[in-house]
């Protein structure tokens, strides 16, 4: 009777497990150092998650992690998404963390939310002080799939009057860190009432962003 049961228990488990979901993926938010506002854009990263698992038939979790940029756990993450208006600060170790991380295949999207650049571009000196930022062009993979940007990003939000431009960190042929500029696109993410854009504006935003998560989950 006894192996009976242990029997049954196993089969059991063996059932459940085989025909439970496959756990979500995590995506996180990047928390730095410097006085910045890491937290910006409370709502976006949970719409483009929506919009990737509504649209993509992806199976993110429904809300972003936090983390921060020395932290082990980094390495738990395909995609890593950075924002603010103000200073950044790595040190050493972070610095670290974060090139490992991206050697590995991690994968970092920072969107300037008007203010970041000087500050992003020193910092990712640190990272990376042999790397320059390339601007991608337009017939890049990550403005064509899986939705079609021809004349890369879409503006959000004025601010300088400047075009909206994507740098792209390159290793060995592959886009490790995108960085969006003068474009506002996680303004675009988040939810209407935030900004009162347009929708299809917002579309717009959320179909880029649905692209760079893409590339990044692309091996």
């Amino acid at each position: 009777m006894r192996i009976f049961k242990v029997f049954f228990y196993t089969l059991v488990v063996l059932l459940f497990t085989s025909f439970s979901p496959a756990p979500a993926i995590k995506i996180a938010k990047l928390k730095y150092n410097g006085g910045g506002d890491w937290y910006a854009n409370k709502t976006s990263l949970p719409n483009l998650i929506a919009f990737c698992n509504k649209q993509l038939n992806m199976q993110i979790a429904a809300e972003e992690d936090i983390i921060e940029v020395g932290s082990a756990e980094l390495f738990n993450y395909p995609f890593v998404h950075l924002t603010g208006h103000g200073n950044i600060v790595f040190s050493e170790q972070e610095a670290k963390n974060l090139r490992n991380y991206l050697l590995a295949g991690g994968f970092l999207h920072a969107d300037d939310n008007y203010g970041l650049d000087k500050f992003f571009r020193r910092e990712m000196k640190k990272v990376f002080p042999e790397l320059n930022w390339v601007e991608l062009p337009f017939n890049h993979t990550i403005y064509q799939k899986p939705f079609s940007f021809n004349n890369g990003l879409p503006k959000v939000h004025e601010h300088d009057n400047k075009p909206a431009q994507g740098f792209g960190l390159m290793y060995e042929g592959r886009v490790i860190c995108f960085y969006t500029y003068e474009c506002d696109l996680g303004n675009g993410w988040e939810d209407r009432e935030v900004h009162n854009d347009p929708e299809p504006i917002r579309q717009k935003a959320l179909q880029m962003g649905a692209n760079i998560v893409s590339y990044a989950f692309m091996k």
